[in-house]
């Protein structure tokens, strides 16, 4: 678990940007499922090489939009009984994280791993999440 003070303002980063924290697996367990239209699951991370762009990137994502119907998030190694949960919606898929799940009427639609956010600039991963909700809506 990494310290409070640590992850702060990488929360708050995307609770900026209207994103729902969910701390607990009944978070997840009362909202996800139940959510109508397209919603953007966010697992954050303190992840250097990566979430430094992926946070960002959500947010010129949601300011271009397409914009989602809902947005959420959990924090990797401190929302960990939330984290689990939202995983096991990713169905099969491996632990990635940071990561983006795209849901459409609460059932998994598509992810956008870690390994897809490393390396690339902010702009590279909005245009990335763009394709991902427009794709979900379509």
């Amino acid at each position: 678990m990494y310290p409070e003070e640590l992850v702060a303002p990488m929360r708050q980063e995307l609770v900026d940007l209207g994103f729902r924290e969910w701390k607990s697996a009944q978070d997840v367990e009362k909202e996800l499922p139940a959510a109508q239209g397209v919603s953007l699951v966010v697992v954050n991370s303190v992840c250097g090489c990566s979430a430094a762009s992926a946070r960002p990137g959500v947010g010129m994502a949601l300011n271009l939009g397409p914009k989602p119907d809902h947005l959420y998030t959990v924090f990797a190694g401190n929302d960990v009984e939330a984290t689990e949960a939202v995983r096991e919606h990713f169905l099969g898929e491996p632990p990635s994280s940071p990561s983006f799940g795209i849901f459409v009427d609460g059932k998994f639609h598509d992810i956008i791993h870690r390994r897809d956010i490393q390396g690339r600039p902010p702009e590279d991963v909005a245009a990335m999440v763009q394709g991902a909700i427009a794709a979900a809506r379509a």
